[in-house]
């Protein structure tokens, strides 16, 4: 054991930038990961968990570079950055602490009145060290290493704990998305690692003269088991970065189902353009076509002739079907609604499944004295939705820029992206895109799509702003 307590001290350097590298990292990996307008409780509380990783792993590395700094500064200096990594300490607890409270308030809320919580024991914990420093008669060595103890009592023992709980208790939430139980079980994982923290972090902290600093401290493990508790925290913090990275797959789960969703939508929308254009060019024109014939088969009736009424009863019959074909196909049909082509253009941008999976912007230039007749409106928002859903499922795209302008009697739209561009023959085959080019030929305009430099695509429509004649 004495060997081994040796080794480590030797390479304590070593081991505290471990200890530092492993919280950086997980502070990198939630910040890394997009999470815009998650309906998960979990997406609004993850930032303080990855300010905590960031800021702690600092913390940790100032242990090495403050005592190197020492030979260029003067002692003054040195206890400066000694104050300023024991606050980076405090703040980094502060912020695991309002991780913590902010999911849990989420989960249970008759507890929102918590969150207020760390930040008054950071206040109090920040008022008592300054006053301390300018009144107490104790060396600045010595004021910040009781500063250092009792932020972890105040803020990272019971920080943790909170944060523990709250991870506990996502992972046993109800959540409707696919495979979230066998996700969750990460969030187990990352609780249990929590709490060891707690306890490693919180109470076996430095050795100092008061209980139960006195007795509770980090020589306590390197007596016992011969390893710096450094050791220990880095093993605790690795474990969760791990929990957390895999936790963090329920993002990408929840992205997955959004974007299904919308596929289905699709799919529904598609099918029902189909059955109404079947109907208005099919059935309907057969009905009417039969109502024709039997009209001129009663032209040619004697008004004594016995079949007179039966044909009479034939014609309306034939007549009604008409109109209820054609009252059934302005139901499938997208509702022609008299709303702002531009306030339509803004509703599909801000629509939560795209704005889940990149950043969205509209510029519309169009002439406020005139508007586009309701029927062009539902056909040209109906192209755009269309290029839109495809952005959504197939281009894997950071940003989308929709333009709109009037030009020359025309209005011209653009949708843009930065994905990973087009398939040709998806576009000879696809029947998303079929639908596209007809309903800009029922408008008398066209539709073309184009690769977008430096990467992405870009599909215009241009149609006339009138009816043509």
């Amino acid at each position: 054991m004495e060997l081994m307590r040796n080794w480590f001290e030797l390479n304590r350097t070593i081991v505290l930038f471990i200890y530092g590298q492993v919280f950086f990292v997980l502070g990198l990996a939630i910040f890394w990961q997009s999470r815009r307008h998650s309906r998960l409780d979990l997406a609004r509380s993850l930032g303080w968990l990855g300010a905590f990783g960031l800021i702690h792993g600092l913390h940790e590395w100032g242990i090495i570079f403050i005592p190197l700094q020492a030979a260029y500064l003067s002692p003054a200096w040195v206890d400066v950055l000694l104050m300023a990594q024991v606050f980076l300490l405090a703040f980094s607890f502060f912020c695991l602490f309002q991780f913590g409270v902010v999911l849990l308030s989420s989960l249970v809320p008759r507890l929102r009145w918590t969150i207020a919580v760390p930040g008054l024991l950071l206040l109090g914990w920040t008022t008592v060290f300054l006053w301390e420093s300018q009144v107490s008669l104790w060396p600045p060595k010595q004021l910040v290493l009781y500063a250092n103890i009792w932020a972890r009592y105040l803020l990272g023992f019971t920080g943790a704990l909170v944060a523990a709980l709250a991870l506990w208790r996502q992972a046993h939430l109800p959540v409707q998305v696919p495979g979230y139980q066998r996700i969750g079980r990460n969030f187990e994982v990352a609780s249990i690692s929590l709490f060891v923290y707690a306890v490693l972090t919180g109470l076996l902290g430095p050795a100092a003269v008061f209980f139960p600093a006195n007795t509770l401290n980090a020589q306590l493990i390197v007596a016992m088991l011969g390893i710096p508790v450094e050791v220990l925290r880095s093993t605790a913090g690795l474990v969760l970065l791990i929990a957390i990275v895999r936790g963090l797959l329920v993002f990408d789960v929840e992205v997955d189902r959004r974007i299904e969703d919308m596929e289905l939508a699709q799919i529904l929308t598609a099918e029902r353009q189909r059955i109404s254009r079947e109907l208005h060019d099919g059935a309907i024109q057969t009905v009417y076509s039969a109502g024709l014939i039997a009209e001129s088969v009663r032209k040619r009736m004697q008004e004594e002739d016995p079949l007179a009424p039966r044909v009479d009863r034939v014609v309306v019959a034939l007549q009604q079907a008409v109109r209820d074909l054609r009252q059934f196909i302005i139901e499938l049909e997208p509702a022609a609604t008299a709303s702002d082509l531009e306030v339509e253009l803004h509703r599909l941008a801000n629509d939560p499944y795209l704005q889940s999976l990149a950043e969205v912007s509209v510029a519309v230039t169009l002439d406020d004295s005139e508007s586009l007749s309701p029927a062009r409106t539902a056909h040209v928002v109906a192209i755009m939705n269309e290029a839109l859903n495809n952005v959504a499922r197939h281009a894997q795209a950071r940003h989308v820029w929709i333009t709109a302008r009037q030009h020359n009697g025309h209005l011209k739209l653009a949708v843009a992206d930065d994905g990973v561009g087009f398939s040709h023959r998806d576009y000879q085959t696809g029947f998303g895109l079929r639908n596209m080019r007809d309903r800009a030929r029922i408008l008398g305009g066209s539709l073309l799509i184009e690769p977008r430099e430096p990467r992405g695509t870009i599909v215009q429509i241009a149609v006339p702003w009138e009816d043509m004649a």
